[in-house]
This record gives structure tokens, C-alpha cells and sequence, in this order.
């Protein structure tokens, strides 16, 4: 088994740790876990697009080459059907051995029992290089229920190559207001006479939320795990976004609900259909990939007077997690060492599960990054500067935020709701789950 070694990291890394909160925990797990030199087979799944999965496939033969004794078998999909999958077996008890899991659904699979305490695998699975406020942003109680793999803050993903098709001039987007936003995005759907639309629709995106939220001064959650944000942030997002319909600059709500929900490849960033978009940082990659034709970057979210200071934060991307249930925890925890520390698997991922929170692996890919990764590294150190304290994780009960705030944002550009009572039915609605699983 390969042990991650002491380094230096990017600056980003030097952020994270300040701004993931911790609370240093002492292990619960004895670590008594034996290898099979049996042959042995485990499964693992994660969502994402072509490039990722390209990618994870690669890490696979290298980790079945290392162990050959261990097969693994690889599950994968697109984010909107990968829960419900993931439901489906956990519930039926065959979930996989090994899953990429999210920060929203942390928490509540820990209440089902569904995760393994990592800590339990330390004899395979090494975390002595993370630092303790990285590692804990994957605790739940006392218990380690996912290792962290990367952090990203939140961006505007912008297609440099429209502008440019359509002579619309970008506004310096260090420094760009909402104002500046809006317009632009409105003068390219006119300079294009509507064929390409500015701006595309938030829809179920809560780490937008979380950031649109942190903007005014709020939080989506608490720290005692309730719903902390306002009525009237909820009712601003929605109204934001009702105005980009009202002036051309995104797509009316009827073609926006139409393409919804598809997957990378098919999304209208990729496709041309739209100029900028909301992004978790670290998908960046992805998207350059699935479009090779396009030149994109990647910018800060426009501000106003009223902008809170700090309002962007470097969000755990995603998670190694281990089922409860596989009948080989410690091929599972090996591979889950392996995927976070080894360098060749650095190198084959680069920062599209977010910018490593594993210095050694940070190492591993320094001076030998694309432009578009390069690009990621770049924005995360700069956002690493100016990000405030990391928000509050997803409480159990609350699992179906995203979800629920995609019903009710869609009810509102659809005009069968208002904004006043889609912000409050959102609010009631979230905070009625984490009462009731409490």
C-alpha cells in the first residue's frame, strides 16, 4: 500500500484549512481491518461527466494492476439520477462498496447508519496529512463519514468564445456589479438576436443559494442545524432571476424547464445556447472538455453596495465514502487511500473534483496542469484570499433542499406561484424535514 507523504501545497490548500471548520476529534476506530489475499471483488460509483469518468476508469486499472487480487466494478451516472440510485440499493442493502458522495446527503445517510466510520479503516485508509479542519468538514457527530477530496468556491463560467462571435465586450469581471452582469448578459441575447441567451437559470442550485444567501448577509443553514435565510434573500434570488427572463437575458421559464436537469454534455453552456452560468469551481474542467470547440474562463460573482464582505467560501467538493454494509471494508478503505493519496491518480484528476485538500497530491500535479485546470487552481487561490468562514453543513432532514428548491423556483418562472409564497413554502417546508428527522 502507497502512504501519502509530507509536502507543501498551494495556497489554496493554506485556505481551506482556515476556512472548513473543525473541531479535532480524537478517533473512534480501532483500525483493526485485515486484506483478503483472497480474490475479491467491490464495487464503486460516482456521478459526473465524460472527462471524470474517463479519468476514474483510468485510476481503476492502475489501482487493479497495484492489488490484483482486487476487482473493482464501476457504477457511475449523472447527477440527476445518481441518488436515486443511490436510495434505491442503500435501501435494498446492496449499496457500493466505495461512493463519491456530496456534503448535502452526508449528514442523513449518517443518521441511517448507511456510511462507515473511516477512522475504523485506519489500518488502509491514511489521513495523516489532511489537516484536522479539512478532515472534519466530513465528520457527522463523532463519527468520520467521508473523506474530503477537494475544495472550490462557487463561479461565473463564462463562453468567451460567443462574446467574442457576437462582438459583445466582457465587463472587467474582477470588479463587475450586478448591473454590469445584467447587461452584458442581456447584450449578447440581443447581439445574437436570441439564438444565444446571457445568462442561464439558477434552478436547484443551493451552493448558489449558499453563496446568493452569504451576499446579504445571510446563511442557507445554522450552525444548530436550522434554516437560517431570510424570506426576502429567497424572494431577491427568485426575483433576480425572473428578471433576467423579463429582459431576454436568459431563456423564458418553459424552454429553461425543458433542458433542466441534463446532463453535462447536453447542457446549454456546452452546447452554446447560453453565455454564463453559475458553476461550482471545480466542474470547470468538465465543461472545457465537453467542449473543446469553446474558450471559457471562469470569474467572481458580480457585487453591489449592499455585498457583504467574505461572502465566497471554499466548499468541499465531494467524498470517499465506504458503505456500512460492504462485506470488504478493507479493499474498500484501500481504495479509497488510494484514490486520495496516490500521485499518479493526481495526475489523472487533476482539480475536477476541486482543488486537492491532500497536499501530497497538490505536489503531484503542480507545473503539469492544463490551462483549464491550471485556471481552477488559479481562481481557488484567489477566492481563497477573499472567502469568509466556510458555511454550515447540510443537517439531517434536509437532504431534499435541492430539490425542494428547484420545485418552488420552478413554480415561480412557470407563474403558478408567487414569490412570496414560494419563499416561504421553501423555507416551512426544508424546516419542517429537519424537525421531523430529529
Amino acid at each position: 500500500m502507497r502512504r501519502i507523504h509530507k509536502g507543501g501545497g498551494l495556497a489554496a490548500l493554506a485556505a481551506v484549512g482556515m476556512l472548513l471548520a473543525g473541531c479535532g476529534i480524537a478517533s473512534t476506530g480501532s483500525g483493526d481491518v485485515e486484506l483478503s489475499e483472497q480474490d475479491v471483488t467491490i464495487s464503486m460509483t460516482w456521478w459526473g461527466g465524460d472527462a471524470r469518468t474517463q479519468a476514474t476508469l483510468e485510476a481503476i486499472e492502475l489501482f487493479e494492476a497495484d492489488h490484483p487480487n482486487i476487482t473493482v466494478e464501476p457504477q457511475f451516472a449523472d447527477w440527476s439520477g445518481y441518488w436515486d440510485r443511490l436510495a434505491t440499493t442503500t435501501a435494498g442493502g446492496e449499496a457500493p462498496d466505495v461512493m463519491q458522495f456530496d456534503e448535502v446527503y452526508l449528514a442523513s445517510y449518517g443518521a441511517r447508519g448507511a456510511l462507515t466510520d473511516l477512522e475504523s479503516l485506519s489500518g488502509v485508509l491514511k489521513t495523516d496529512d489532511l489537516d484536522d479542519s479539512v478532515l472534519d468538514s466530513g465528520r457527522v457527530g463523532e463519527q468520520l463519514l467521508g473523506l474530503p477530496i477537494g475544495a472550490a468556491p462557487n463561479g461565473v463560467i463564462i463562453n468567451k468564445s460567443l462574446f467574442e462571435k457576437y462582438d459583445v465586450p466582457l465587463p472587467d469581471t474582477t470588479s463587475w456589479t450586478w448591473d454590469e452582469f445584467n447587461a452584458t448578459a442581456e447584450a449578447l441575447s440581443d447581439a445574437s438576436g436570441g439564438e444565444v441567451r446571457g445568462v442561464n437559470l439558477f434552478g436547484a442550485d443551493t451552493f448558489s443559494l449558499r453563496i446568493w444567501a452569504r451576499q446579504h448577509g445571510d446563511e442557507l443553514f445554522d450552525a444548530d442545524g436550522n434554516v437560517a435565510i431570510s424570506a426576502k434573500t429567497v424572494e431577491d434570488y427568485f426575483n433576480l432571476e425572473r428578471s433576467w427572463i423579463d429582459s431576454g437575458a436568459s431563456a423564458s421559464a418553459t424552454e429553461w424547464a425543458e433542458t433542466s436537469g441534463v446532463p453535462l454534455d447536453q447542457s446549454s453552456i456546452v452546447t452554446g445556447g447560453v453565455g454564463m452560468m453559475f458553476i461550482a469551481a471545480g466542474s470547470f474542467p468538465s465543461y472545457q472538455a465537453a467542449a473543446p470547440d469553446f474558450e471559457y474562463t471562469i470569474a467572481n460573482w458580480p457585487t453591489d453596495d449592499s455585498t457583504q464582505d467574505g461572502f465566497q467560501y471554499l466548499k468541499p467538493s465531494m467524498y470517499w465514502s465506504v458503505s456500512s454494509r460492504s462485506e470488504h471494508p478493507a479493499e474498500a478503505g484501500l481504495l479509497v487511500n488510494f484514490l486520495n493519496s496516490d500521485e499518479r491518480v493526481a495526475k489523472l484528476f487533476g482539480v475536477e473534483r476541486g482543488v486537492p485538500v491532500n497536499p501530497a497530491m497538490n505536489d503531484a500535479i503542480a507545473g503539469s496542469l492544463d490551462e483549464a485546470n491550471q485556471l481552477v487552481v488559479d481562481f481557488t487561490e484567489d477566492m481563497g484570499q477573499e472567502s469568509g468562514p466556510s458555511s454550515p453543513v447540510t443537517p439531517n432532514g434536509a437532504s431534499d433542499v435541492q430539490t425542494v428548491v428547484g420545485r418552488y423556483n420552478e413554480q415561480v418562472l412557470l407563474g403558478q406561484m408567487s414569490v412570496e409564497a414560494a419563499a416561504a413554502g421553501f423555507i416551512d417546508e426544508v424546516q419542517n424535514a429537519i424537525d421531523a428527522a430529529s
